[in-house]
């Protein structure tokens, strides 16, 4: 098997809802799109986004009225704080504050209007493991 693309799918209530939060915020571009339907993709190796409005029929009707909870779409990036404060400035909510963990991630997080939770990551050279190596 050679994977040439990763795409993540999300059923939500109001595709063009989400459709407008990552084109405007998040870099996305249109692929395609229908009543209920949207594909978006970036240029680099972001993971492609098909957006599903909850009930449609393509889905088989098992999946038709599940929502997207529980995911988190993550990010990894370089330039942290200063997506942080763009985001910020173009008014999205953070609605988790930059932290850095113990073992060196650093992250935030917003949420997109049907909320679907956006993380962002770098990853760092923990501080603990830096002062070891330096004994």
């Amino acid at each position: 098997m050679q994977i040439t693309a990763s795409t993540v799918s999300l059923t939500v209530d109001d595709v063009a809802a989400s459709q407008t939060f990552f084109t405007t915020h998040l870099g996305y571009q249109e692929q395609a799109a229908a009543d209920g339907f949207a594909s978006l993709t970036r240029a680099d190796a972001a993971v492609d986004i098909v957006l599903l409005r909850r009930g449609i029929e393509v889905l088989p009707a098992e999946q038709r009225d599940q929502h997207a909870g529980g995911l988190i779409l993550a990010f990894t990036l370089t330039g942290l704080e200063a997506e942080e404060k763009r985001l910020r400035a173009e008014g999205v909510e953070i609605t988790m504050p930059l932290r850095e963990e113990p073992w060196g991630e650093r992250l935030f997080q917003v949420t997109d209007p049907n909320g679907v939770i956006v993380q962002f990551v770098e990853w760092v050279t923990p501080a603990a493991d830096s002062a070891e190596e330096n004994v």
